[in-house]
């Protein structure tokens, strides 16, 4: 569903705060953290939350919503303001990721993690813990995550034949966590665990550029 449109509603919390124009009673809270205290955050809820639906056998449900949180965050900027600005209070997240949830029909346990870590004022590390989640399917599944960034998006067809491609490579079941970037201009940027394979044509003239400097 457009995930924009829930933003929009005046029934949104978010909205109705935006709507008052009042900044009353706001607790402010420096949301960012080091990289690495935000990775381990993020490790230990997904860990707690891969647990929980493997013991519910609920893997798929899981599954499902990764992927949808993470098509969302790509989709709306008011998704990701939510989870990253200091504006909001601790209520206010809870009860919009909360609506969130429910719009998007998300398993009990992804939505009841959701609105404890915006109790918590964690829900800043979202995007890191579905990253961390995938992981945890994909090595669950006897898969392996491969990070894409593509230039433009891929048709189901185009990741199909990429995903094959990548099997053939790693000898596993490859689940393809993809992003755009159109500065890319063309090609992929594919990241299997430690290895990089790059057939941008931004690292082509990237190269070619650094070889004319040395030439110069």
């Amino acid at each position: 569903f457009p995930y924009t449109t829930l933003f929009r509603s005046q029934r949104c919390p978010i909205c109705a705060y935006r709507a008052s124009g009042g900044e009353q009673d706001i607790e402010r809270v420096d949301v960012s953290e080091p990289a690495s205290i935000s990775t381990g955050i993020a490790k230990r809820y997904a860990t707690a939350i891969f647990e929980l639906a493997k013991d519910s056998d609920a893997l798929g449900q899981l599954r499902s919503d990764v992927d949808s949180l993470r098509a969302a965050l790509d989709e709306s900027d008011d998704l990701r303001e939510l989870i990253s600005s200091p504006v909001y209070s601790r209520d206010q997240q809870q009860a919009a990721i909360g609506a969130v949830a429910q719009k998007m029909g998300l398993g009990d346990t992804v939505a009841n993690s959701l609105r404890l870590m915006a109790s918590r004022r964690r829900l800043f590390v979202l995007p890191a813990l579905l990253s961390e989640l995938r992981e945890l399917i994909a090595r669950e599944n006897g898969e392996v995550t491969a990070d894409v960034v593509a230039a433009t998006e891929l048709s189901d067809a185009q990741r199909q034949r990429l995903s094959e491609a990548l099997k053939a490579s790693v000898g596993k079941d490859v689940n393809i966590n993809l992003s755009v970037d159109e500065k890319l201009i063309g090609g992929l940027v594919v990241q299997v665990g430690s290895k990089m394979i790059d057939t941008s044509i931004r690292s082509k003239l990237n190269a070619l550029q650094n070889t004319m400097k040395e030439v110069g």
